[in-house]
């Protein structure tokens, strides 16, 4: 265990890495007033001028060793392989009682290299936020991304429990919901429902690319559902290349469970011939339990938080018609949760599922926007 230090006040922080989550977290901490001063360092010249023109940080640097200087808290936020360069570049100015953590989906490698390259004096903890876009880079950047995202925090035996709770009131300051887990369960549970869904992606990705060797027409079929399953897999190959060769073992496990089930299914479904009874219904129990399971995730939880309730409405193509809802809503002492639109029908309509944090609310949402002759319904 390092030795004791004492902490500072969060007032300073630096941010390495100004993407997706590095500029989501300086928009943040910036915009909502929470720290200081924030300093982005970004080896992309765009990002540094579009972080300054978007108030991502204070101020930017160009040398990574100078934007850590003076920091009370320092935030990797770049592709994990990159971290032992980052630390060879920082530590010796890193003053002692600063804190370093991360944002990296992959946490048991992670904890072991900063315990082993970190200098003395100097408390890590390992972060994860459980959240992301369709944009990627600064570009993508959103200030309230991490609103009510699960942020999973994986201390072990030997993290400095006052740097657990100076980045616990950091990152619930931004809106997120802490999670503590340890790095090992960290890692056996994204392999599941992050890591596996990539992998799985790129397999169906492939196999559509070989079908179309036979069957050039197939990709301008792939529409709708198969567009959605697939859509992780145009993610950064060189972060995904970093995810599998740092939590190997947990996604190898994963994959094997995935083979298993999906062995099954080929079983089930090469015995439904017109006499095979037994095997019709496995399959019809397996598809039956597999509904069953999903029905029960949260509906448009970020992470893992517990269900948002919800409501869809049904409206005309018309402006305004979602500031009306809002109104409607608000006037009656409302708050809107979440909003989505599901489907449009340009000049016709569509349908907009509006979520609450409470089931009462959803509840007198339905009544509230039925009184006003929205054509609404609870989920």
């Amino acid at each position: 265990m390092k030795q004791p230090f004492a902490l500072s006040p969060i007032k300073r922080v630096a941010i390495i890495g100004l993407g997706l989550i590095g500029g989501s977290l300086g928009m943040a901490l910036t915009q909502g007033r929470i720290v200081e001063e924030v300093i982005g360092f970004d080896q992309d010249e765009e990002a540094l001028s579009l972080a300054l023109s978007t108030q991502t940080v204070h101020r930017v640097e160009r040398n990574m060793a100078e934007a850590v200087q003076n920091a009370d808290l320092v935030i990797m936020a770049t592709p994990v392989c990159t971290y032992p360069s980052i630390v060879a570049a920082i530590k010796t100015s890193l003053r002692p009682g600063t804190i370093v953590t991360d944002v990296g989906s992959t946490k048991s490698w992670v904890m072991d290299q900063m315990k082993r390259l970190l200098p003395e004096g100097i408390a890590f903890v390992g972060g994860h936020p459980m959240a992301g876009s369709e944009k990627k880079g600064i570009r993508g950047a959103d200030r309230y991304l991490l609103e009510n995202a699960v942020y999973v925090l994986t201390p072990d035996r030997d993290t400095v429990p006052e740097a657990i709770d100076a980045v616990k009131a950091i990152m619930c300051a931004v809106g997120a919901r802490v999670l503590k887990l340890s790095p090992l369960e960290h890692d056996q549970m994204v392999a599941v429902v992050s890591h596996l869904p990539h992998m799985v992606a790129v397999a169906l990705v492939e196999t559509l690319s070989e079908v179309a060797k036979s069957y050039t027409q197939a990709p301008m079929l792939a529409a709708g559902g198969f567009r959605d399953t697939t859509r992780v897999a145009a993610g950064d190959p060189r972060m995904w290349v970093d995810i599998a060769k740092t939590n190997r073992e947990p996604l190898l496990h994963t994959i094997g469970l995935f083979r298993r089930a999906l062995d099954r299914l080929e079983s089930e479904i090469g015995g439904c011939s017109s006499d095979g009874t037994d095997q019709v219904a496995s399959l019809q129990n397996t598809l039956s339990h597999a509904r069953d399971v999903r029905l029960a995730i949260p509906g448009k939880a970020k992470g893992v938080l517990p269900g948002i309730h919800e409501v869809v409405v049904t409206v005309p193509d018309k402006p305004g018609v979602i500031g009306n809802m809002a109104r409607i809503l608000g006037e009656a002492g409302i708050n809107i949760a979440d909003i989505e639109i599901l489907r449009v029908r340009e000049r016709d309509g569509g349908t907009i599922r509006i979520g609450f944090y409470e089931a009462e609310e959803a509840d007198r949402a339905v009544e509230v926007l039925a009184a006003s002759a929205v054509i609404v319904k609870r989920l």
